[in-house]
Protein backbone atom coordinates (compact mmCIF):
# COMPACT_ATOMS: atom_id res chain seq x y z
CA UNK A 1 0.00 0.00 0.00
CA UNK A 2 1.69 3.30 -1.18
CA UNK A 3 2.59 5.56 1.76
CA UNK A 4 0.23 8.58 1.97
CA UNK A 5 0.91 11.95 0.76
CA UNK A 6 1.41 14.58 4.36
CA UNK A 7 -1.72 16.90 3.75
CA UNK A 8 -0.75 20.06 3.98
CA UNK A 9 1.53 19.14 1.26
CA UNK A 10 -1.73 17.81 -1.26
CA UNK A 11 -3.12 20.97 -0.72
CA UNK A 12 -0.23 22.97 -1.34
CA UNK A 13 -0.05 25.33 1.37
CA UNK A 14 2.26 25.71 4.62
CA UNK A 15 1.29 24.46 7.99
CA UNK A 16 0.91 27.72 9.25
CA UNK A 17 -1.58 28.28 6.52
CA UNK A 18 -5.44 30.07 7.34
CA UNK A 19 -8.73 27.95 7.48
CA UNK A 20 -9.81 30.61 4.63
CA UNK A 21 -6.11 29.43 2.68
CA UNK A 22 -7.27 26.03 3.19
CA UNK A 23 -10.39 26.68 2.00
CA UNK A 24 -9.40 28.42 -1.25
CA UNK A 25 -6.93 25.75 -2.24
CA UNK A 26 -9.47 23.26 -1.79
CA UNK A 27 -11.95 24.59 -4.08
CA UNK A 28 -8.92 25.24 -6.77
CA UNK A 29 -7.66 21.88 -6.48
CA UNK A 30 -11.24 20.02 -6.12
CA UNK A 31 -12.46 21.83 -9.61
CA UNK A 32 -9.64 20.92 -11.23
CA UNK A 33 -9.58 17.07 -10.51
CA UNK A 34 -13.28 17.32 -10.29
CA UNK A 35 -14.86 13.76 -12.24
CA UNK A 36 -17.26 15.84 -13.89
CA UNK A 37 -14.38 17.81 -15.65
CA UNK A 38 -11.91 14.65 -16.13
CA UNK A 39 -14.41 11.85 -17.16
CA UNK A 40 -12.84 8.76 -17.24
CA UNK A 41 -9.81 9.71 -15.72
CA UNK A 42 -8.59 7.30 -12.88
CA UNK A 43 -5.69 9.26 -11.63
CA UNK A 44 -7.65 12.46 -11.56
CA UNK A 45 -10.20 10.76 -9.49
CA UNK A 46 -7.88 9.39 -7.20
CA UNK A 47 -6.34 12.85 -6.77
CA UNK A 48 -9.93 14.07 -6.53
CA UNK A 49 -10.49 11.98 -3.65
CA UNK A 50 -6.78 12.81 -2.21
CA UNK A 51 -7.92 16.11 -1.96
CA UNK A 52 -10.95 15.93 -0.41
CA UNK A 53 -9.77 13.36 2.14
CA UNK A 54 -7.04 16.03 3.20
CA UNK A 55 -9.54 18.62 3.63
CA UNK A 56 -11.81 16.64 5.57
CA UNK A 57 -8.88 16.70 8.10
CA UNK A 58 -7.62 19.94 8.04
CA UNK A 59 -10.88 21.92 7.94
CA UNK A 60 -11.98 20.56 10.81
CA UNK A 61 -9.82 22.11 13.89
CA UNK A 62 -9.85 19.34 16.17
CA UNK A 63 -8.81 16.87 13.35
CA UNK A 64 -6.29 19.72 12.29
CA UNK A 65 -4.68 19.51 15.63
CA UNK A 66 -4.84 15.82 16.17
CA UNK A 67 -2.73 15.39 12.62
CA UNK A 68 -0.42 18.22 13.24
CA UNK A 69 0.75 16.46 16.42
CA UNK A 70 0.28 12.47 15.32
CA UNK A 71 0.29 12.65 11.77
CA UNK A 72 -1.80 10.10 9.76
CA UNK A 73 -0.97 7.44 12.89
CA UNK A 74 -4.29 9.76 14.27
CA UNK A 75 -6.45 8.49 12.25
CA UNK A 76 -5.45 4.66 11.59
CA UNK A 77 -5.62 3.74 14.92
CA UNK A 78 -1.76 3.33 15.28
CA UNK A 79 -1.35 6.45 17.70
CA UNK A 80 -3.49 9.14 19.36
CA UNK A 81 -5.82 11.09 18.34
CA UNK A 82 -9.74 10.81 17.54
CA UNK A 83 -9.05 6.75 16.27
CA UNK A 84 -11.86 5.31 18.27
CA UNK A 85 -10.28 4.98 21.83
CA UNK A 86 -7.85 2.49 20.48
CA UNK A 87 -5.08 5.47 20.96
CA UNK A 88 -3.58 6.85 23.83
CA UNK A 89 -7.42 7.52 25.71
CA UNK A 90 -9.48 5.34 27.23
CA UNK A 91 -7.95 1.92 25.72
CA UNK A 92 -4.53 3.11 26.63
CA UNK A 93 -5.48 3.02 30.64
CA UNK A 94 -6.88 -0.61 30.12
CA UNK A 95 -3.89 -1.82 28.53
CA UNK A 96 -1.39 -0.53 31.68
CA UNK A 97 -4.00 -2.36 33.67
CA UNK A 98 -3.40 -5.46 31.42
CA UNK A 99 0.42 -4.90 31.61
CA UNK A 100 0.59 -4.71 35.45
CA UNK A 101 -2.55 -5.30 37.22
CA UNK A 102 -4.14 -8.18 35.34
CA UNK A 103 -6.21 -6.81 32.76
CA UNK A 104 -8.05 -4.22 35.55
CA UNK A 105 -8.50 -7.12 38.04
CA UNK A 106 -10.30 -9.72 35.58
CA UNK A 107 -12.19 -7.05 33.46
CA UNK A 108 -10.77 -6.57 29.75
CA UNK A 109 -12.17 -3.97 27.46
CA UNK A 110 -11.25 -6.67 24.87
CA UNK A 111 -14.19 -8.40 25.88
CA UNK A 112 -16.28 -8.42 22.45
CA UNK A 113 -14.26 -8.32 20.20
CA UNK A 114 -15.12 -11.24 17.92
CA UNK A 115 -18.73 -9.67 18.31
CA UNK A 116 -20.29 -7.49 15.84
CA UNK A 117 -18.36 -4.26 14.49
CA UNK A 118 -19.99 -1.25 13.04
CA UNK A 119 -18.35 0.27 9.99
CA UNK A 120 -16.39 3.56 9.76
CA UNK A 121 -18.10 6.48 8.74
CA UNK A 122 -17.08 8.24 5.60
CA UNK A 123 -16.66 11.75 4.91
CA UNK A 124 -17.04 13.27 1.73
CA UNK A 125 -16.71 17.36 -0.30
CA UNK A 126 -19.03 18.06 -3.29
CA UNK A 127 -18.77 21.72 -4.78
CA UNK A 128 -21.80 22.61 -6.40
CA UNK A 129 -22.89 26.32 -8.43
CA UNK A 130 -24.90 28.62 -6.80
CA UNK A 131 -28.01 28.02 -8.95
CA UNK A 132 -27.88 24.23 -7.76
CA UNK A 133 -27.90 25.19 -4.22
CA UNK A 134 -30.80 27.32 -4.79
CA UNK A 135 -32.99 25.03 -7.10
CA UNK A 136 -31.25 21.80 -5.38
CA UNK A 137 -29.49 19.46 -7.89
CA UNK A 138 -28.85 15.09 -8.11
CA UNK A 139 -25.31 14.44 -7.93
CA UNK A 140 -23.31 11.94 -8.82
CA UNK A 141 -20.20 11.02 -6.33
CA UNK A 142 -17.81 8.82 -6.55
CA UNK A 143 -16.93 6.91 -3.24
CA UNK A 144 -13.63 4.73 -2.53
CA UNK A 145 -14.98 2.10 0.73
CA UNK A 146 -14.47 -1.03 2.84
CA UNK A 147 -17.18 -3.21 1.31
CA UNK A 148 -18.41 -6.93 2.46
CA UNK A 149 -16.31 -9.72 0.19
CA UNK A 150 -19.39 -11.27 -2.35
CA UNK A 151 -17.03 -14.10 -2.59
CA UNK A 152 -17.04 -15.58 0.79
CA UNK A 153 -19.60 -13.11 2.19
CA UNK A 154 -17.82 -11.62 4.69
CA UNK A 155 -16.98 -14.65 6.61
CA UNK A 156 -12.90 -14.06 5.08
CA UNK A 157 -12.86 -18.00 4.53
CA UNK A 158 -12.62 -19.86 1.00
CA UNK A 159 -16.04 -20.63 0.01
CA UNK A 160 -17.06 -23.97 0.90
CA UNK A 161 -14.95 -24.00 4.14
CA UNK A 162 -15.67 -22.04 7.58
CA UNK A 163 -13.80 -20.91 9.98
CA UNK A 164 -13.24 -22.35 12.91
CA UNK A 165 -12.87 -21.83 16.68
CA UNK A 166 -9.97 -21.13 18.16
CA UNK A 167 -8.53 -23.82 20.25
CA UNK A 168 -6.29 -22.11 22.17
CA UNK A 169 -9.28 -19.43 23.72
CA UNK A 170 -12.27 -21.80 22.78
CA UNK A 171 -13.91 -18.98 20.21
CA UNK A 172 -13.76 -16.22 23.12
CA UNK A 173 -10.90 -14.15 22.18
CA UNK A 174 -9.52 -14.03 25.56
CA UNK A 175 -7.08 -15.87 27.64
CA UNK A 176 -6.93 -16.23 31.62
CA UNK A 177 -4.19 -16.39 33.18
CA UNK A 178 -3.86 -16.50 37.30
CA UNK A 179 -0.86 -14.44 38.67
CA UNK A 180 0.09 -14.75 42.60
CA UNK A 181 1.47 -11.21 44.09
CA UNK A 182 1.90 -10.28 47.54
CA UNK A 183 -1.27 -8.20 47.09
CA UNK A 184 -2.97 -12.40 46.22
CA UNK A 185 -3.62 -14.15 43.16
CA UNK A 186 -5.48 -11.81 40.51
CA UNK A 187 -6.93 -13.47 37.41
CA UNK A 188 -4.67 -11.74 34.22
CA UNK A 189 -7.13 -11.37 31.35
CA UNK A 190 -4.99 -11.36 27.99
CA UNK A 191 -5.78 -11.09 24.03
CA UNK A 192 -5.53 -14.60 22.82
CA UNK A 193 -1.84 -14.37 20.60
CA UNK A 194 -3.26 -17.33 18.53
CA UNK A 195 -6.46 -15.91 16.53
CA UNK A 196 -5.60 -12.09 17.71
CA UNK A 197 -8.73 -11.85 19.94
CA UNK A 198 -10.71 -12.92 16.99
CA UNK A 199 -11.92 -16.49 18.59
CA UNK A 200 -11.59 -17.44 14.78
CA UNK A 201 -8.85 -19.11 12.89
CA UNK A 202 -9.21 -19.15 9.06
CA UNK A 203 -7.38 -21.98 7.47
CA UNK A 204 -8.06 -21.60 3.83
CA UNK A 205 -8.50 -18.14 3.65
CA UNK A 206 -10.83 -16.36 0.68
CA UNK A 207 -8.61 -15.54 -2.32
CA UNK A 208 -10.12 -12.19 -3.45
CA UNK A 209 -9.80 -10.46 0.68
CA UNK A 210 -7.10 -12.72 2.24
CA UNK A 211 -8.98 -13.32 4.98
CA UNK A 212 -10.06 -9.65 5.94
CA UNK A 213 -13.80 -10.05 5.39
CA UNK A 214 -14.12 -6.90 3.11
CA UNK A 215 -12.45 -5.33 -0.07
CA UNK A 216 -12.06 -1.81 -1.29
CA UNK A 217 -14.36 -1.18 -3.52
CA UNK A 218 -14.76 2.18 -6.11
CA UNK A 219 -18.65 2.66 -6.19
CA UNK A 220 -20.98 5.87 -7.16
CA UNK A 221 -23.51 7.46 -5.23
CA UNK A 222 -26.62 9.37 -5.94
CA UNK A 223 -26.86 12.04 -3.89
CA UNK A 224 -30.49 14.32 -3.81
CA UNK A 225 -28.97 17.86 -2.80
CA UNK A 226 -32.24 20.32 -1.56
CA UNK A 227 -33.09 23.55 -2.76
CA UNK A 228 -31.74 26.15 -0.10
CA UNK A 229 -28.93 24.12 0.75
CA UNK A 230 -26.09 26.58 2.39
CA UNK A 231 -22.07 26.52 1.97
CA UNK A 232 -20.54 24.51 4.83
CA UNK A 233 -24.16 22.52 5.47
CA UNK A 234 -23.77 19.02 5.60
CA UNK A 235 -25.92 15.77 4.00
CA UNK A 236 -25.78 12.21 5.95
CA UNK A 237 -26.39 9.25 4.02
CA UNK A 238 -27.47 6.49 6.75
CA UNK A 239 -25.40 3.09 6.00
CA UNK A 240 -23.65 4.48 2.80
CA UNK A 241 -19.87 4.28 4.83
CA UNK A 242 -17.60 1.17 5.07
CA UNK A 243 -19.59 -2.38 5.44
CA UNK A 244 -19.47 -3.88 9.28
CA UNK A 245 -17.49 -6.70 10.03
CA UNK A 246 -19.27 -10.32 11.71
CA UNK A 247 -23.28 -8.89 10.55
CA UNK A 248 -22.05 -5.54 12.07
CA UNK A 249 -24.26 -2.24 10.94
CA UNK A 250 -22.24 -0.29 7.86
CA UNK A 251 -21.32 3.24 9.05
CA UNK A 252 -22.70 6.58 7.65
CA UNK A 253 -21.56 8.52 4.85
CA UNK A 254 -21.16 12.33 5.57
CA UNK A 255 -21.39 14.94 2.62
CA UNK A 256 -19.96 18.50 3.15
CA UNK A 257 -21.36 20.75 0.69
CA UNK A 258 -20.01 23.64 -0.85
CA UNK A 259 -20.92 26.45 -2.70
CA UNK A 260 -19.06 27.89 -5.60
CA UNK A 261 -18.95 31.95 -5.28
CA UNK A 262 -21.76 33.70 -8.26
CA UNK A 263 -20.38 36.30 -10.91
CA UNK A 264 -23.33 39.05 -10.07
CA UNK A 265 -25.27 37.38 -7.12
CA UNK A 266 -24.39 37.21 -3.30
CA UNK A 267 -26.12 34.99 -0.44
CA UNK A 268 -27.37 36.32 3.03
CA UNK A 269 -29.19 33.67 4.48
CA UNK A 270 -32.08 32.72 2.18
CA UNK A 271 -32.04 36.71 0.27
CA UNK A 272 -30.14 37.85 -2.45
CA UNK A 273 -28.10 40.69 -3.15
CA UNK A 274 -27.40 42.22 -6.90
CA UNK A 275 -25.91 45.31 -7.68
CA UNK A 276 -26.81 47.30 -10.37
CA UNK A 277 -25.39 49.78 -12.43
CA UNK A 278 -27.67 52.55 -14.16
CA UNK A 279 -26.91 55.74 -16.19
CA UNK A 280 -26.89 58.88 -14.72
CA UNK A 281 -29.66 59.37 -17.28
CA UNK A 282 -31.77 56.34 -15.74
CA UNK A 283 -31.67 57.83 -12.27
CA UNK A 284 -32.55 61.10 -12.46
CA UNK A 285 -35.94 60.63 -15.63
CA UNK A 286 -36.67 56.90 -13.61
CA UNK A 287 -36.40 54.40 -16.24
CA UNK A 288 -37.34 50.41 -16.62
CA UNK A 289 -34.56 48.35 -16.27
CA UNK A 290 -33.57 44.57 -16.78
CA UNK A 291 -33.05 43.10 -13.30
CA UNK A 292 -31.18 39.86 -13.22
CA UNK A 293 -32.84 37.17 -10.87
CA UNK A 294 -31.85 33.49 -10.29
CA UNK A 295 -35.65 33.03 -12.16
CA UNK A 296 -34.58 34.98 -15.26
CA UNK A 297 -34.39 38.57 -16.34
CA UNK A 298 -37.14 40.77 -15.00
CA UNK A 299 -38.36 44.75 -15.73
CA UNK A 300 -37.91 46.77 -13.03
CA UNK A 301 -39.40 50.66 -13.11
CA UNK A 302 -37.13 52.72 -11.15
CA UNK A 303 -38.50 55.86 -10.02
CA UNK A 304 -36.80 59.56 -10.98
CA UNK A 305 -34.27 60.89 -8.55
CA UNK A 306 -32.78 57.51 -7.63
CA UNK A 307 -30.03 58.33 -5.77
CA UNK A 308 -26.95 55.84 -5.81
CA UNK A 309 -26.54 53.13 -3.61
CA UNK A 310 -30.31 53.01 -2.88
CA UNK A 311 -31.88 49.52 -2.63
CA UNK A 312 -35.02 47.80 -3.89
CA UNK A 313 -36.80 45.02 -2.67
CA UNK A 314 -37.96 41.90 -4.87
CA UNK A 315 -40.10 39.69 -2.61
CA UNK A 316 -40.22 36.40 -3.00
CA UNK A 317 -37.19 36.65 -5.34
CA UNK A 318 -34.56 34.98 -3.11
CA UNK A 319 -33.45 31.42 -2.13
CA UNK A 320 -36.18 28.77 -1.42
CA UNK A 321 -36.08 27.72 2.71
CA UNK A 322 -35.47 24.16 3.90
CA UNK A 323 -38.21 22.18 4.62
CA UNK A 324 -40.48 25.32 3.52
CA UNK A 325 -42.33 26.21 0.23
CA UNK A 326 -41.51 30.02 0.88
CA UNK A 327 -38.57 31.62 -0.35
CA UNK A 328 -35.98 34.92 0.82
CA UNK A 329 -36.17 38.43 -0.91
CA UNK A 330 -34.27 39.75 -3.42
CA UNK A 331 -31.97 42.81 -2.93
CA UNK A 332 -31.23 45.09 -5.95
CA UNK A 333 -28.60 47.82 -4.81
CA UNK A 334 -28.29 50.74 -7.57
CA UNK A 335 -25.44 52.51 -8.60
CA UNK A 336 -25.38 55.58 -10.44
CA UNK A 337 -22.40 55.19 -13.11
CA UNK A 338 -21.33 58.96 -13.97
CA UNK A 339 -20.06 59.04 -17.67
CA UNK A 340 -15.97 60.06 -18.15
CA UNK A 341 -15.92 60.51 -21.55
CA UNK A 342 -18.19 63.13 -23.13
CA UNK A 343 -18.63 64.89 -26.23
CA UNK A 344 -18.33 68.84 -26.19
CA UNK A 345 -21.44 68.68 -27.10
CA UNK A 346 -22.69 66.82 -24.46
CA UNK A 347 -20.71 68.85 -21.41
CA UNK A 348 -21.87 72.38 -23.11
CA UNK A 349 -25.70 70.62 -22.23
CA UNK A 350 -24.86 69.59 -18.96
CA UNK A 351 -22.92 73.47 -18.53
CA UNK A 352 -26.47 74.50 -19.72
CA UNK A 353 -28.42 72.14 -17.46
CA UNK A 354 -26.25 73.38 -14.71
CA UNK A 355 -26.95 76.81 -15.03
CA UNK A 356 -30.56 76.08 -15.17
CA UNK A 357 -31.04 74.32 -12.01
CA UNK A 358 -28.94 75.91 -9.66
CA UNK A 359 -29.06 74.93 -6.17
CA UNK A 360 -33.14 73.70 -6.89
CA UNK A 361 -34.17 69.83 -6.60
CA UNK A 362 -30.78 68.88 -4.93
CA UNK A 363 -32.24 68.94 -1.73
CA UNK A 364 -29.83 66.18 -0.19
CA UNK A 365 -27.03 69.10 -1.18
CA UNK A 366 -28.24 71.81 0.47
CA UNK A 367 -28.99 69.78 3.99
CA UNK A 368 -24.82 68.77 3.98
CA UNK A 369 -23.81 72.05 3.33
CA UNK A 370 -26.60 73.58 5.74
CA UNK A 371 -25.08 70.79 8.74
CA UNK A 372 -21.18 71.62 7.69
CA UNK A 373 -21.97 74.89 8.51
CA UNK A 374 -23.20 74.31 11.60
CA UNK A 375 -20.27 72.49 12.69
CA UNK A 376 -17.91 74.85 11.73
CA UNK A 377 -19.63 78.57 13.08
CA UNK A 378 -18.75 80.03 16.13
Amino acid sequence: MAEKRDYYEVLGVSKQASPEDIKKAYRKLAKKYHPDINPGDKNAEAMFKEVNEAYSVLSDEQKRSSYDRFGHAAFDGTGGGFSGFDGFGFGGLDDLFETFMGGGFGRSRRSGRNGPVRGKDIQYSVEITFEEAAFGVTKEIPITRMQTCTKCSGTGAKPGTTPENCKKCQGTGQVRYSQVTPFGQFVNVKTCDVCNGEGKIISQPCETCHGKARVSKNSRISLNIPAGIDDGQTISLKGEGESGLRGGPSGDLYVIIHIMPHAIFKREGYDVVCDIPVSFTQAALGAEIDIPTIDGIIKYNIPEGTQTSTVFKLKGKGIKRLRSNTRGDQYIRVNVEVPTKLSQKQKELLRQFADISGDEGLEQKKGFFEKVRDIFKE
